[in-house]
């Protein structure tokens, strides 16, 4: 056993490595807290990983905080075993770990703090198992698979890295519908390959490929330009269809911010609008992601919140008025 864990310790990377030892599978005396005290655990993660979760939080109606902070840090968690651990092998057998800890968790014996504070958002909120186990699922990917032949390879990632957020959001929310589940997918699926177009030069020094190998070809840019990281027409040209589907997919999800109540608006809102700002600085470099990575200033993150505050205000008077 202590050999086991010397080994945990090893492939962990940062202050992940300290929590793994206290709370991951190898752990000896693991203790059980509380409902108060994991979801004070939990609270503490998500303030300590996020740094904009106190604007965000703020933005939530009070009686959904707590939630948030739930799911936050089990995806804080899954995410972290994917990508803390140095060793792919290992991290595999954590992912399978914490899926063993989420079926135990849907069982009613939850164990490691998380589970135990995420049993009640569960239950409150009716959330299935489904989009847990899907960010799992796409954690694993990440571990096998380091770039994609099409699109629809690409999309079905997508499907489970970052549609199931939007869909937990939804339950917490008490919105979901298949309706608003379509529209919250759009969205997380273009902010998503807005993430990876403003980071291309990044995801290949950690040897990922996200442009798909058919519109590379497409569009005539070969492997070896893209492993000498050329600048050249038809890069550029893929990258401005490769925007353009992204865009296409945030604006067609925006409908869905009507569709929820309140402060809730501003918060889908302001998810949508940062990934097109991400995409509009994309552009104004001239697609050069290779020499420098677009990104969302403090500046731009003002007037995003400003317009989507005036956005809600002008909801609500609009709907009064039609009243």
């Amino acid at each position: 056993m202590s050999g086991v864990m010397k080994d945990s310790e090893s492939n962990a990377t940062g202050e992940f490595a300290e929590s793994l030892r206290e709370w991951g599978p190898e752990a000896v005396d693991r203790p059980t807290l509380s409902l108060a005290d994991a979801e004070a655990w939990c609270r503490r993660l998500a303030r300590a990983h996020y740094e904009n979760f106190s604007l965000v939080s703020c933005l939530l109606p009070r009686g959904l905080r707590q939630h948030f902070f739930n799911v936050y840090a089990y995806c804080r968690w899954a995410d972290d075993l994917a990508d803390e651990i140095s060793d792919r092998a290992r991290s595999l057998e954590l992912l399978g770990w914490w899926r063993d800890e989420l079926a135990a968790c849907y069982n009613g014996q939850s164990r490691h703090p998380v589970f135990v504070a995420l049993s009640q958002t569960i239950a409150e909120c009716s959330i299935p198992a489904e989009p847990f186990a899907d960010l799992i699922s796409a954690f694993e990917q990440d571990q096998r698979v380091f770039a994609y032949d099409t699109f629809e390879q690409l999309r079905d990632y997508c499907c489970r890295s970052a549609n199931p957020v939007g869909r937990l959001v939804l339950h917490v929310c008490g919105e979901f519908s298949d309706e608003n589940a379509a529209w919250s997918d759009s969205i997380c699926t273009g902010l998503q390959l807005a993430n990876f177009w403003q980071d291309v030069a990044r995801d290949y020094d950690m040897g990922r490929i996200y442009l798909p190998r058919e519109d590379c070809e497409r569009f005539g840019y070969t492997r070896e330009q893209l492993e000498s990281r050329l600048t050249n027409e038809s890069f550029v040209e893929l990258m401005r269809f490769e925007v353009g589907r992204a865009r296409e997919l945030l604006t067609a999800g925006l409908p869905l911010v009507e569709r929820l109540p309140g402060r809730l608006q501003v918060d889908i809102d302001l998810f949508a609008r940062g990934g097109l700002k991400i995409l509009d600085r994309i552009e104004q470099t001239g697609y050069r992601v290779w020499e420098h990575r677009p990104v969302v200033t403090k500046r731009d993150a003002a007037g995003l919140l400003v317009g989507s505050l005036c956005r809600r205000l002008w909801r609500g008077v609009g709907g009064r008025s039609r009243r």
